[in-house]
C-alpha cells in the first residue's frame, strides 16, 4: 500500500554546494538555512566541499541547483571560483558568494554571482538571497 504522505511528483531534495576553507563557516552557512529554509521549498541537501578542485568536479558533474561560494576561502576564493563556473560552464547554477566586507560588492559583481551576502552569516539575510534563486531551481 502506498503511503498518503508522500506524493509522486515530489521533485526530491535541492543540492546546495557550500564551499569554504572553513569547515566552521560551511556549518554556519548550513545552519542558518537549515533543512528547509522556506515551507514552499523541498528539502536541501548539502553538498560540503573545502576545495577549489572538489568545486570545480562536483559542478562539472551537474546535479547542483545552487552554489554558495566563501570569497574568504583561502587559497582559492568563491568569487574567483564563481567567475570560472560562470565562463566555463554551458549551464550554471545560481551562486551566491560570502564577502566579508560590503566593499568586496563590486568583486562580487564582476564575478557575475547571482547573490552576495556579508560575513557574518545571518539566518535572515542568507535566506532573503538563498529562497528566490532556489524558487527558480
Amino acid at each position: 500500500m502506498a503511503n498518503p504522505t508522500v506524493r509522486s511528483d515530489d521533485p526530491g531534495p535541492l543540492r546546495v554546494l557550500v564551499y569554504s576553507s572553513d569547515a566552521s563557516t560551511r556549518e554556519q552557512v548550513m545552519r542558518a538555512l537549515g533543512t528547509r529554509p522556506h515551507p514552499d521549498l523541498p528539502e536541501l541537501e548539502y553538498v560540503e566541499v573545502a576545495t577549489e578542485p572538489v568545486v570545480i568536479r562536483t559542478m562539472d558533474a551537474g546535479g547542483i541547483d545552487l552554489a554558495i561560494l566563501d570569497g574568504e576561502a583561502t587559497p582559492a576564493g568563491g568569487m574567483g571560483i564563481a567567475k570560472q563556473l560562470k565562463d566555463e560552464l554551458d549551464v550554471s547554477p545560481p551562486i551566491v558568494v560570502l564577502t566579508g566586507r560590503a566593499d568586496d560588492r563590486w568583486l562580487a559583481d564582476w564575478s557575475r554571482a547571482e547573490a552576495v551576502v556579508q560575513h557574518p552569516i545571518e539566518p535572515f539575510r542568507l535566506a532573503e538571497a538563498v529562497v528566490p534563486l532556489l524558487r527558480r531551481a
